[in-house]
């Protein structure tokens, strides 16, 4: 079975795909810096049974840290799945120069390691922000009206531009996907969806941001392990950007309302203006996914917020 190296490993989708592997034979080391972003006591519950696992490999390191990464990094390995990055659209705005460091530097840093190994896959963990401020939707990957509007996004398409690179010189497959708004269980409790669970559950206000016509594709998180899984084993061409979304979008409201609905509560809701960075909507176009890695998204919205209230409810993870 293969070896594979996830950067950021021990976050929301990098522990979710860790358990994955592990349960297919996989060996997995993951490299996370257990950023203070958010606790990473978090982090900890995520790997805590992987831990056990005589197969798993926990590597406390930062990607921006090179000579680190090549003295830990000492077995042979077949796939890098990159996921590690400084995570948030507002969080670069106010720290662009950060957000740079840890998504580029740490990028390039990761692409020597494939380059130093003879790592010849890689997959990288690109986002729907990239996009900016593009009229044409659904967003095609084949579109080069790019507008990004954050440091975070302008940090994906270099990410993107440097894998291209790497390509062309040392022959590394690159693969980047652009994961269009994850939710479920193990979500990040900064975003939008845990943090509007919480605040209703414990009748606090929310803060609404515009008008609540804002749309995004949220994509549940066995969707984008399908996708990413798919990617993993994919040899037909050397470069691929492809878009992992759900085709479908929702709005602010609906989206507020669908979790009022799920947990039996109203919730309290304040109006804002739209905030720096923010985009009016976001909407994959998957044909292209569909047709490189035969992902097929299944779970509708409304069954991914049952199921992270089934996650919360068993986990309490809301008492954290």
């Amino acid at each position: 079975m293969q070896h594979i190296i996830i950067t950021g490993g021990a976050g929301f989708i990098g522990s979710s795909l860790a358990d994955q592997l592990i349960a297919e034979g996989c060996q997995v080391t993951v490299i996370d810096n257990f950023d203070p972003f958010y606790d990473k006591e978090i982090k900890k519950r995520n790997i805590a049974n992987l831990l056990l696992h005589p197969k798993f490999k926990l590597l406390d390191i930062d990607i921006s840290d090179i000579e680190s990464l090549r003295n830990e990094l000492v077995e042979e390995y077949d796939v890098i799945v990159h996921l590690a990055a400084k995570a948030g659209v507002h969080a670069s705005i106010r720290t662009p120069v950060a957000c740079q460091q840890a998504n580029v530097m740490g990028t390039q840093h990761m692409l020597e390691i494939a380059k130093e190994k003879n790592i010849k896959q890689f997959v990288f963990a690109s986002s729907s922000s990239v996009y900016g401020m593009n009229p044409n939707v659904p967003w095609k990957e084949s579109d080069k009206n790019m507008m990004p509007i954050s440091p975070y996004a302008s940090s994906k398409v270099s990410c993107e531009l440097l894998g291209h690179v790497y390509t062309h010189l040392y022959g590394i497959r690159f693969i980047a996907l652009r994961f269009f708004t994850v939710y479920g269980p193990r979500q990040r409790p900064d975003l939008a969806i845990y943090k509007f669970a919480k605040l209703i559950v414990n009748q606090e206000p929310i803060t609404m941001y515009g008008d609540g016509s804002s749309r995004r594709d949220y994509t549940y998180i066995d969707n984008i392990l399908l996708g990413v899984r798919a990617a993993i084993d994919y040899k037909a061409t050397d470069y691929e950007i492809i878009n992992l979304g759900n085709h479908q979008t929702v709005s602010l409201k609906e989206m507020i309302h669908t979790i009022e609905d799920v947990f039996e509560q109203k919730a309290i809701i304040q109006q804002l203006p739209m905030q720096p960075g923010d985009v009016p909507q976001t909407y994959a176009d998957i044909s292209k996914a569909k047709r490189l890695l035969g992902y097929h998204p299944k779970t509708s919205f409304r069954e991914g917020i049952q199921s992270f209230r089934n996650w919360i409810e068993t986990t309490k993870a809301l008492q954290v």
